[in-house]
Parts: structure tokens; sequence; C-alpha cells
């Protein structure tokens, strides 16, 4: 079997030095005192921790580990100073300790809110980051829907988009009484199809992983296998050994039997295959697109890139679906994209206490309701979402800000009333929500004022 030793990317030098340096953080802590203990001694035995120095060294060595470390091993290496200013000092430098003390819990002040503030920026770009790919792939796909009429819609012609969107909702019965992993074939199996009528993708399979090694890489230990009627059967082994799977999986995008500029790739004319394209999550191949036969015609850049543009497509819509499928809380929300972003921001607020805000307008007249709704959908931003939940005739507009705090929604609300026109309009019941209140907002959507 092949090994290639670009699958995963390696660390630099120093990325790594630091990252050993953060596992063995209480060693390092300890050894650097320890050698200044060492210096101090040889410099003057009476004052082994150099406190009687013109410049102060013990705050210096305290605020590089406290600033690096953190509060434990800036309060582990003023310890230790602390047994050597009782063993080598006649009295016990109180005023020194003290001093280092205050300084030390000042040091890690900055470290925590340093690193938080780090910790929260690199979340607020990866899911921006997350949300833009996202975006592109669904306006990309539904961009190919308008440039490509597909032939077996013939009575009712129907979008590529479209057409995904309603693979994933059908068999709605078999979803809710079958495992993650056999609805995932199912969806997986129509996809399938659909690459058939529209692609003409005359035999393939899909390799993806099963739910339980979501978060691993896919390999032949975790992989499930999808494919169509007419496909040949291969085993796990020879399929990953295979020259363009192997290659695929390595680079992490589509590989096919032809290079760039379209000839024939000589260092793959052992495969079996002429095409793999993968679908990435994350920074995670989470599935690949196995093209064994094609026609000649069809097999061309504008439609490979199509396939692969939809298999991402595709994975994020399952995804969703599998996500739904284990939290759900609140089902009284009919927009599944809602609830999805709702779950997901959820995730991070439990996990990094992540702020996200809700802001929920209560009104009991539709078309109040309906045109405050309006006029909420031409002032979103990017990333902001909005869904009309209808419960015992009262309507709410519900309000989603994500990685933002209850000001910003407040801020919006008053925006928004400025701009509507009629004074009616402007009379309404608000509320705000933030991820810890999930219960209180489901409450509050179905007027369940019980305890």
């Amino acid at each position: 079997m092949r090994m290639d030793t670009n699958r995963v990317q390696e660390k630099s030098t120093f990325a790594s030095l630091v990252s050993k340096i953060h596992d063995y953080a209480y060693l390092e802590t300890c050894t650097i005192v320890l050698l200044y203990l060492i210096v101090g001694y040889f410099l003057n035995p009476k004052d082994i921790c150099i406190l009687h120095a013109q410049i102060s060294y013990l705050l210096i060595l305290l605020s590089i580990i406290t600033l690096f470390h953190g509060f434990e091993n800036g309060l582990f290496a003023l310890g230790l100073l602390a047994i050597a200013m009782w063993y080598f000092y006649p009295i016990f430098q109180y005023n020194e300790f003290l001093i280092a003390l205050m300084m030390t819990l000042i040091f890690s002040q900055f470290h925590y809110y340093w690193t938080k503030k780090i910790k929260e920026a690199e979340l607020d770009s990866t899911y921006r980051g997350i949300k833009l790919d996202e975006l592109s792939k669904a306006f990309y796909s539904l961009k190919i829907s308008h440039d490509q009429l597909e032939k077996n819609y013939v009575i009712k012609p129907m979008s590529i988009r479209n057409s995904i969107e309603q693979i994933t909702n059908k068999n709605m019965q078999i979803e809710e009484n079958t495992s993650i992993d056999e609805k995932n074939k199912k969806f997986y199996n129509n996809f399938l199809l659909l690459l058939e009528k529209s692609f003409n993708v005359q035999s393939g399979f899909i390799l993806y992983k099963m739910e339980k090694s979501s978060h691993r890489v896919l390999s032949q230990n975790n992989a499930t296998i999808s494919c169509g009627g007419t496909n040949k059967q291969y085993e796990f082994e020879e399929i990953f050994n295979d020259y363009l799977v192997d290659k695929a999986l390595a680079r992490m995008r589509p590989i096919y039997v032809s290079d760039d500029k379209g000839e024939p790739n000589t260092t793959a004319k052992d495969s079996k295959f002429i095409a793999v394209i993968p679908s990435i999550q994350n920074d995670i191949i989470v599935s690949l697109l196995v093209i064994q036969k094609m026609p000649f015609m069809a097999f061309n850049r504008e439609n490979l890139t199509s396939i692969s543009i939809l298999l991402e497509y595709f994975a994020l819509e399952i995804l969703e679906k599998n996500i739904l499928s284990e939290s759900d809380e609140i089902k009284i929300v009919k927009d599944q994209k809602f609830r999805y972003e709702y779950t997901r921001l959820r995730h991070l607020y439990t996990k990094f206490k992540l702020a996200s805000i809700l802001l929920v307008l209560r009104v009991n007249n539709e078309l109040q309701a309906v045109r405050i709704y309006e006029r909420v959908l031409k002032m979103l931003r990017s990333l902001d979402m909005v869904t009309l939940v209808e419960n015992d005739n009262l309507y709410y507009i519900t309000l989603m800000f994500p990685l933002h705090d209850k000001s910003a929604a407040l801020g919006y609300l008053d925006r928004l009333v400025e701009t509507l026109e009629e004074e009616k309009d402007k009379k309404f019941h608000y509320m705000t929500f933030d991820m810890s209140q999930n219960s209180l907002f489901n409450k509050y959507l179905t007027e369940d004022y019980n305890e």
C-alpha cells in the first residue's frame, strides 16, 4: 500500500516546538526557574533569587512564564521561588514575595483576556469563512441550474438545486425510522441517480464516512459505500490503493485521468477510474465521488466542475440533515436552515461561550406581520437570518444575529422601527434571547406560561 506523506500537512519547526512546549508546560517552567536559581547562586550565593539587583529580574522571569503559559504556571513558578526564599534567606522576603504575587495575578489577567480575544477572533473568522463557503457553493449551484436544463424533466422542468432539495426531503417516513448511516446511503443513491440523469454519469459510486467516525480522516477503516446498480464491486483496499483515489485524498482536490491541459495523465494509466472528486468540510474530506464510466462528450471541464460544486452543496445538505436529526431544539420553527444555524450557534456557545442573540417580534395581526417581515428582509446583513413563525393566531418574526450580543439586536430594532412608515406597525411586543435561554425561547414562541 502506498503511503503519501503529503496527506497530513506538516507543521513548521517553530510550530512543532511551541506545541511541545505547551504539552510540557510545567516541566519547562520548573527547568527555567531552576536555571534562574543556578545563575543567581553563581552570581551571589546569599541572594539566589536576585532580589536585590537594580533591575527586578524576578518580575521579568514571572512575566515571561505567566504571559506565555497562564496563571497556573505563574503560580507554580512563584511557589518554587518561595521555597528558595524560605531556605536560602535568613528572613523570608515577604515584601518581594507579595509584590511578585500581585504582578503574577496581573500578568495572568493579561494572558486570560489576550488568549480569550484570540480564540474569539479565530472562531469568528472560521464561522464567517464557513458561511462564505456555503453561500458560494449555493450560489454556484443556482447558476448551474439556470445554465443547464435537465433532459429528464420534460413535463415540469426543475433546476438541479431543486432536485437536490427534493431528494433530501424524500421518504420522510423512512428517514424517521432509520439510522443516520442508512439515511445517508439512501440520499447518496438518489444523488447518483441525479448525476446519471443530468450529466450522463453511467457508472460511479460515493465513499463516505460512517456517522460515528464523522471527525476522523476518511479511510478504509471508517468508510462505507453507496453505488448505482450497474457498478462493478470493488474491495475497500483495492479502492484506496487506486492511484486517483490516493491522489485525491492526498491533495484534497478533484483528480482526473487527464491533466490540467486536457492531456492524458500517464501516471494514472493503471487506475480503474476516470475521476475522483472529494467533498471537504472544515478541512476534512467527508466523501469521495468516484466516476468509473462517462461518455467522452460529457467528460468535459464544465460538467466535472458542476459535479464537484453540486457534490459540495449536497454534502452540506446531508450535514444539515444529520445535525438536525441528532439535535433539534426549536422544532416549532419550520425553517430548516434557521434551525440548523441555531443548532450550530448553540454548539459554539456551549463549547466556547461565543455569544449570539435572537430577537423575536410578536405581532397579532397577519398583515402587520407580513409588512414588518418584508421590511426586515430588506435590512438583513449577510450573516443575519430571519424566519416567520405562526402559532395560535400570533406571528413571531424571529431574527438571529450570529456572533453578536444584545446591544446589536436592540440597535437593529431601533433602526427597524424608524423605517416603519405606519404608526400602527410600530406597536408590537419583542424579547431578546441568548443561546443559553433555549427553553425560555421555546416557551415564548408557544405562549407557554406554565412552570
